[in-house]
């Protein structure tokens, strides 16, 4: 049964759109906990659009769960990784003009530069995932590379216009896992999963952690947070 991951970068983003101190992530991280999310991601961005290093520093502190920070595969946040220690660090694309993460991250194409990465992170104690598209060619290479686990960006799979290519883009994450456990990797998948479309991807043979954010932030405006945790924790566990 796979683990949930709870990203509460979005809390931040409502925060950050007036610039005060509330609603505080560090908060949302909490109840998190008690609506039984396994663990806490945060993406803490080169531009800071939502959370911000005193974030990251606090809920150090404070989560009693998996703390797994996104980031770049850069210099800054390879130092930020280490100095404060989360459990795990996940490898994205970064591009300062995007809304939201858009794809995975090409290991293949810039494998220079995340090896640089990920051999720090792992001298450091760090357990290391890269977020790559369901591509064989980049699985391969996060396995060369070192990396504990892959998490596969499921943004094809929640995007589809219909039905069949719904169940094309799941039969792509399904060919992608296995070739991921083939390679002795954990397997992780996210982006953009919901409470309509978690399910089948929860079902995958295994997946062990799933990491999702803007849905439950969005049903938490509604519901509350640990409800909103607990809904989709059952899901993934029926």
């Amino acid at each position: 049964m796979p683990k949930l991951g709870v990203n509460i970068d979005h809390v931040a983003t409502v925060r950050q759109a007036r610039r005060t101190i509330e609603p505080d992530p560090v908060w949302a991280a909490a109840l998190a906990e008690l609506g039984g999310a396994d663990g806490i991601t945060i993406h803490l961005r080169e531009d800071r659009r939502h959370i911000q290093d005193r974030d990251l520093r606090v809920l150090r502190e404070t989560v009693q769960v998996k703390l797994n920070l996104e980031m770049a595969a850069d210099e800054e946040m390879t130092r930020i990784a280490i100095e404060v220690g989360p459990e795990q660090c996940t490898l994205v694309p970064e591009k300062r003009e995007e809304v939201t993460t858009e794809g995975g991250l090409d290991v293949v194409a810039n494998r220079d530069r995340v090896q640089r990465c990920v051999e720090q992170l792992l001298a450091a104690g760090r357990e290391v995932s890269l977020f790559i598209d369901p591509d064989e060619s980049q699985i391969t290479a996060a396995a060369e590379l070192g990396a504990h686990g892959v998490e596969l960006h499921t943004g094809r799979y929640a995007d589809a216009a219909d039905e069949s290519l719904r169940n094309e883009e799941l039969a792509a994450l399904v060919a992608a896992g296995r070739a991921a456990l083939d390679h002795g990797l954990l397997l992780h998948m996210g982006h953009g999963l919901t409470y309509r479309n978690v399910v089948p991807v929860a079902r995958i043979e295994g997946v062990s952690e799933l990491n999702i954010g803007h849905s439950i932030v969005a049903r938490a405006v509604m519901v509350g947070f640990e409800r909103a945790v607990r809904e989709m924790k059952a899901l993934i566990e029926d």
